[in-house]
């Protein structure tokens, strides 16, 4: 799915703005994240190490921001009848994903963000620490470091093992 969306995205943008600031851009989006911004970033043939730290900048970027005012931007949109029972939804998927986290605390966490996996990564990480009140000087780092992971594994993928090895 993110390999999909991430090369009819990079397929409109390219020639349209500079191919760091496709992978920037993808790599912030909801869903595609780091992940998407590697598969992109390859496609684009963008050096590892450069694309490495476009996307990992450009997924942590709105973590923070999320961690901060994810409650309170749900809190006034459930106000509206249908944004509301489509945040429910979300909602109730990020608590389920939740319990394990709730277990295996900052490990599950850890875990939640660094599986590349659909429905896994930052910005649902996030969410499941805010809805779990997991307070932002725990939450940042682990995301963080699951970002981080995330990546590698998805750079061994995207770039070959040895590409991430440096051979």
């Amino acid at each position: 799915m993110a390999e999909g969306l991430a090369d009819s995205i990079v397929g409109f943008l390219n020639g349209k703005i500079p191919p760091e600031l496709i992978v920037f851009v993808i790599s912030l989006l909801p869903i595609l994240e780091l992940r998407g911004g590697l598969i992109a970033a390859k496609i684009l043939n963008i050096g590892l190490l450069k694309a490495f730290g476009i996307c990992f900048v450009g997924n942590m970027l709105p973590i923070p921001f999320i961690l901060l005012f994810i409650r309170k931007i749900f809190d006034f949109l459930k106000k509206s009848e249908k944004i509301g029972s489509m945040l429910g939804k979300l909602e109730e998927r990020s608590l389920k994903k939740g319990e394990k986290v709730k277990k295996y605390k900052m490990w599950g966490l850890f875990i939640l963000v660094a599986i590349p996996l659909p429905g896994t990564g930052g910005w649902t990480g996030a969410l499941v620490a805010d809805l779990l009140n997991i307070k932002i000087r725990h939450s940042l780092p682990t995301i963080a470091a699951g970002v981080l992971v995330a990546g590698i594994i998805v750079s061994a993928v995207s770039y070959g093992l040895f590409g991430v090895l440096g051979f």
